[in-house]
């Protein structure tokens, strides 16, 4: 696990000691993703330059050390990441004739790039990675990133300069750095709570998409990225060639396929551990880490003194019962307020999914002990374990039921009166009602539904409307349009009947990478922590995507067969409870400890001279929220994040 940079300028006549000066400056901005080694390489003729942090986690000698060249001189790459079948794959070279040096996942790749090719090579990488690879011999750039997105790379042109690596941060300690906002960009984030692939906030640069290569030789226009794994292809092909063995043998089959995803990655020279919070999907890793370990396995948990907030009692008693090496600490609020200020350049551009912070709390707590931390993350994915899955299917059965006349005349029916009129008669029910049920923006949610009853292709509307925050923000962002995303593009489509599996797909392509990993990576790499995730083994991937829905989804619960794996290590009564989330009381904390921190970020004068927001939305909602009579804390955590981010960026 580490950081990469690089930048190549082929018409700028760079000397040795420039390119490496400025390499040094980029590099020096990820010194937290790798603090036990760096290194630099430059070709003076290309006026290319790449640089390596290193977190050292398997063969912690020099010979690990990158940038690296492969063996029969023709590759030099710079590396993020971990091949977890390094170990198979260097004996199958072995037998074709390679000799190693050392033991590094990075000298295996090297050698596989020789022996396969790009294409080939990448195609048997079971792992997570981001690499930039030089061929001397084509004097082509070559961009690569895992299937699923665990690992990150930014990447754009300023001017005549290339410039990519695993941070914004390390972009803008290039001298041909430009630092304008792309206020599209900005609609999108105040949607989703992040900059969803391939944007991001700045003008010219973009996110390389999961399972994707970008190749560059210095001379054509820009290139686009290749596929070389599709997640859309994997769910089409999953779901017309449907895994048809019992359910007994499906249980059997995944839990193997699990097994050998957490043993590969349990395979580390560094002290090891794993976050628990006692749910399906993190006790599931746990549990097949312990089977796996001679040792108690050491867990790591967050608790809150807010019960509605707090799994670290059930993380407890899963741990003592798997007989872990466990570790709890309860936050209280100074403690996770005072990761606040942390966040603007922890994430390097706009993100606010409340549960970075207790994320990144839980891998401090982690980093104290390991080096490397296993995580449940990807479970809801694959194994329809959102509420959404659920609710969403309801929503979509209850409409189609409907004679398509009456849908156009419910549509018309309620379209008739405006989204405000509807909020305010709305708001007098929503007095009565507990804040978990209270309903904002009822209004917009009619008008949603009556959309969603008279488009085509209402699926991927329904699951916007789901998973979106403010649901115009072209309303509140000053000059700016709304790009195309994988949810507003037909040609990204998967073509997947049912309303449960397209949103299962729509997760797995859009909040996944673009929220869940990006979380995990920064909060984790923030502390020198390495997060390795097994359900994003692409073989499990693959697997899951087979498996029929009945088998995900049974008595109105996700997470069927996964949780069948689950009750063969640890009893039900133990894992059975409603989903929490990993969440802290941001809606209280705003009315309270955060309420002057906040207020000075949504200054109306403020908003005004900054040229960014319409301040009038955003302060409607602020007042409402102060007062109580709506709880709008996601809405304005995404405005706030911007606002703490710009004051820190800019």
């Amino acid at each position: 696990m580490c950081g990469i940079i690089g930048f190549w300028k082929p018409s700028g006549h760079l000397h040795q000691d420039q390119l490496q000066l400025v390499a040094q400056g980029m590099s020096t901005a990820l010194i937290h993703r790798g603090p036990d080694d760096e290194g630099i390489w430059t070709d003076v003729e290309a006026g290319l330059a790449l640089g390596h942090r290193r977190l050292s986690i398997v063969d912690l000698s020099p010979l690990g050390h990158q940038p690296m060249m492969s063996a029969n001189g023709r590759y030099v790459i710079v590396f993020n990441g971990e091949i977890y079948n390094f170990l198979e794959l260097r004996r199958e070279l072995t037998q074709l004739g390679h000799d190693f040096r050392g033991h590094s996942d990075t000298e295996i790749m090297l050698a596989s790039f020789s022996e396969w090719g790009l294409d080939k090579a990448i195609r048997h990488f079971n792992g997570m990675f981001a690499f930039a690879l030089w061929d001397r011999q084509e004097r082509t750039l070559h961009l690569g990133r895992d299937r699923l997105g665990e690992k990150p790379l930014y990447y754009g042109w300023q001017g005549n300069t290339f410039l990519f690596a695993s941070e914004l941060k390390a972009l803008k300690a290039h001298p041909d750095f430009q630092s304008e906002i792309n206020r599209d960009a900005l609609t999108l984030f105040l949607q989703y709570s992040n900059v969803p692939s391939p944007y991001s906030i700045y003008q010219g640069i973009y996110k390389l998409p999961p399972g994707t290569i970008l190749s560059w030789n210095g001379v054509d226009a820009h290139s686009d990225p290749v596929t070389y794994w599709s997640a859309r292809k994997v769910a089409e092909l999953g779901i017309s060639e449907p895994f048809m063995g019992s359910e007994s043998e499906a249980v059997i089959q995944l839990e193997a396929l699990l097994r050998e995803a957490v043993g590969l990655r349990m395979v580390a020279d560094v002290p090891l551990g794993a976050f628990l919070s006692g749910g399906i999907d993190s006790s599931t890793i746990v549990a097949l880490m312990q089977a796996q370990s001679s040792q108690p396995v050491k867990t790591f948990t967050i608790g809150f003194n807010e019960e509605a907030y707090n799994e670290a009692k059930h993380a407890k008693a899963v741990a003592q019962h798997l007989g872990t090496d466990h570790t709890e600490l309860y936050v209280n609020p100074k403690e996770a307020l005072e990761v606040i200020p942390k966040l603007p350049t922890l994430y390097d551009e706009p993100f606010s999914d409340v549960s970075q912070i207790p994320t990144f709390l839980v891998s401090q707590l982690a980093k104290q002990q390991v080096t490397v931390s296993l995580s449940g993350d990807g479970g809801d994915e694959l194994f329809a374990g959102y509420k959404r899955h659920i609710w969403g299917r309801k929503i979509w059965q209850a409409i189609n039921c409907m004679p398509k006349a009456l849908r156009h005349n419910s549509a018309r029916a309620i379209t008739s009166i405006s989204p405000e009129s509807w909020n305010r008669v709305f708001a007098n029910v929503n007095v009565f009602l507990p804040t978990r049920i209270k309903q904002p923006e009822f209004g917009n949610k009619l008008h949603t539904l009556s959309e969603v009853m008279t488009f085509p292709n209402a699926k991927e509307i329904l699951y916007k409307r789901l998973v979106c925050h403010w649901e115009d923000p072209r309303a509140l962002v000053i000059d700016s349009l709304e790009p195309p995303t994988t949810l507003s593009n037909s040609q990204n489509r998967a073509q997947l009947p049912d309303i449960t599996e397209c949103m299962m797909y729509l997760d797995t392509v859009t909040y996944l990478p673009d929220d869940i990993l990006v979380k995990v990576d920064r909060a984790s790499m923030g502390v020198s922590l390495e997060g390795r995730i097994p359900f994003l083994d692409h073989r499990l991937v693959e697997f899951a995507w087979r498996i029929p829905l009945s088998m995900k989804i049974r008595n109105g619960q996700g997470k069927w067969l996964l949780r069948q794996v689950l009750y063969k290590y640890v009893p039900r009564n133990l894992v059975e409870r409603p989903k929490i989330g990993f969440g802290v009381p941001i809606d209280s904390w705003l009315r309270g400890p955060l309420r002057d921190w906040a207020e000075g970020l949504l200054n109306e004068d403020r908003l005004k001279n900054e040229g960014f927001f319409n301040p009038k939305p955003i302060r409607q909602k602020w007042e409402e929220h102060l007062c109580g009579s709506a709880s709008w804390e996601y809405y304005l955590w995404d405005v706030l994040m911007f606002q703490a981010w710009l004051e820190a960026n800019n």
